[in-house]
């Protein structure tokens, strides 16, 4: 054969490789409103910049049938290509292809791509859109789930691990997903269970649909599974465009730093007035993100999930942060297990890969009652403290209102070695509320007072003595558990300098496998 001929033929089976499984499954993906992996990619990653490997590969299986069902590249792509000049490993199923079902080739095209991103310090973004395991091929199918399970277990930590579900994720295929850094769901399109609705019923009775077992917006609100929620695939790729770049390449980089335009020295005076009078009145804490942070852009990841606390991604001066803040509009801001969970998960990544930790504080301390009690508060609660205090980036904390007993402890003290603990006037650190305490200290004196009214009047004037004492920054800013008191319109400023500061930080824990953390 002459090389023409030969370049002619693999023109051919490029072009056949890129159908998939064919045009008519194409335009039915099309019709469910879902893009086909390779035009994922193709949005994804900078325009030409995607280099596929094992276009060729297909299945090994001979069994019902399969050995005349021969697909090139078998149901998964991979390769490498750019987001913004800076190199990304990615894998994108291929529901075009026997459902995107996983075989053992499929399985060890994943690999290859995840050990290759391993191997340069790359992160890895996967596009999930999958039936599940081959079920033609039995055990294979089975042990090439598990070998990718392994890869993200030894990448967490290492490179930063992506993954986006725009289709069907359902048994043994979910934990992947799960094993990454973080997950974003399509509301039009994606689902997660470990097993779907007939099972349900067959097992235990219960009658409930695909998107109420495992839709976006379950895994959003109540499950904490999804970090994100896209209106549809294009946002959701955008998202992750967005989303990589407050990250570094891997674990032994820093984050990548912009140029900002905004200044370090702006204040903001409706900061100085944004805390109410009455300590019990709420505000909205995104409002003094926004105020603070580069040109107002804050990425809050588990936008929907235990809002009582806030969690996201923004930069000072061009730095990438992670920020961490208590919200006082939503049951005031109270820590429980789910928000526990959800800010020491957060805690642990940004320590994972560089970004330093701003932490802003207004916690009038964890929930109580037999709910939270019986669902192991003690033990999630335990999980923030050990990420605060694990953590060696630099960590800035600045508490603006409440500040109350373990809760204080936790939200980033300078015992869990913080490195700039700063409070805002309005700053109440005490073991708990002014009324609480004198109903503590004082309980006999009230039980002797006749009157409800007379009660109340003395407990008043004693909460106004206390409050004096002890709820207010100076009592801590004594021993030096707090830095500065700062004037709110220039805690941008303060926060950028402090950030400077750190820059050169070097600090490490005791030399160990691993700690034993509360799970």
């Amino acid at each position: 054969m002459a090389i023409e001929e030969k370049i002619k033929e693999l023109i051919e089976l490029r072009a056949k490789a890129r159908l998939g499984g064919g045009q008519d499954k194409i335009d039915s993906q099309h019709k469910k409103g879902k893009l086909t992996a390779r035009e994922r990619i193709e949005l994804l990653l900078d325009e030409g910049s995607f280099e596929e490997f094992d276009m060729f590969v297909t299945h090994r299986c001979t069994d019902f049938g399969m050995d005349k069902q021969k697909i090139l590249s078998d149901g998964v792509v991979t390769g490498y290509g750019t987001i913004d000049g800076r190199l990304i490993y990615v894998f994108a199923q291929d529901f075009t292809v026997f459902g995107g079902s996983l075989s053992e080739m499929y399985a060890r095209k994943i690999c290859k791509v995840m050990d290759q991103a391993m191997l340069v310090g790359a992160p890895i973004i996967g596009l999930n859109d999958s039936g599940g395991a081959r079920i033609q091929e039995g055990v294979q199918s089975l042990a090439g789930y598990a070998e990718i399970f392994q890869r993200n277990i030894n990448a967490s930590g290492v490179i930063p691990q992506l993954s986006a579900i725009f289709g069907p994720c359902a048994g043994g295929a979910v934990y992947s997903p799960a094993l990454t850094d973080y997950i974003i769901m399509s509301d039009s399109s994606s689902y997660m269970f470990v097993t779907g609705p007939k099972v349900a019923k067959t097992v235990t009775g219960e009658d409930i649909t695909t998107e109420g077992l495992g839709g976006a917006s379950v895994h959003a609100t109540k499950s904490g599974v999804a970090h994100f929620v896209s209106a549809n695939e294009e946002e959701g790729i955008l998202l992750l465009r967005k989303l990589i770049s407050y990250m570094p390449q891997n674990n032994l980089e820093e984050p990548p730093v912009t140029e900002c335009l905004d200044p370090i020295d702006r204040a903001d005076d409706a900061l100085n007035h944004i805390i109410p009078d009455n300590p019990n009145k709420p505000y909205n804490v995104l409002d003094v993100i926004h105020s603070l942070v580069d040109y107002s852009e804050f990425l809050e990841v588990h936008q929907q999930y235990a809002r009582n606390i806030v969690v996201g991604f923004a930069k000072f001066n061009g730095q990438p942060v992670g920020i961490v803040a208590n919200q006082p509009s939503f049951l005031a801001g109270v820590l429980d297990i789910d928000a526990s969970r959800k800010a020491g998960r957060f805690v642990r990544f940004c320590d994972a890969f560089n970004i330093p930790i701003v932490t802003l504080v207004d916690v009038p301390g964890f929930l109580p009652g037999s709910a939270q009690e019986f669902g192991g508060i003690i033990i999630h609660g335990a999980k923030l403290m050990y990420a605060y205090g694990e953590a060696t980036v630099p960590k800035i904390t600045i508490t603006l209102r409440k500040s109350y007993g373990g809760a204080h402890d936790v939200m980033g003290s300078k015992q869990l070695r913080a490195d700039f603990n700063y409070a805002w006037p309005s700053a109440e650190i005490a073991v708990m509320g002014a009324k609480g305490a004198i109903e503590v200290l004082q309980s006999r004196d009230i039980q002797k007072i006749e009157g409800a009214d007379a009660q109340a009047a003395f407990i008043a004037e004693r909460e106004e003595e206390y409050r004096t004492k002890f709820a207010n920054p100076y009592e801590a800013a004594r021993y030096g558990f707090i830095d500065d008191v700062i004037e709110p319109r220039n805690t941008r400023f303060r926060i950028i300098r402090s950030l400077q500061a750190l820059a050169t930080k070097k600090d490490l824990n005791p030399p160990k496998k691993h700690g034993n953390i509360p799970l």
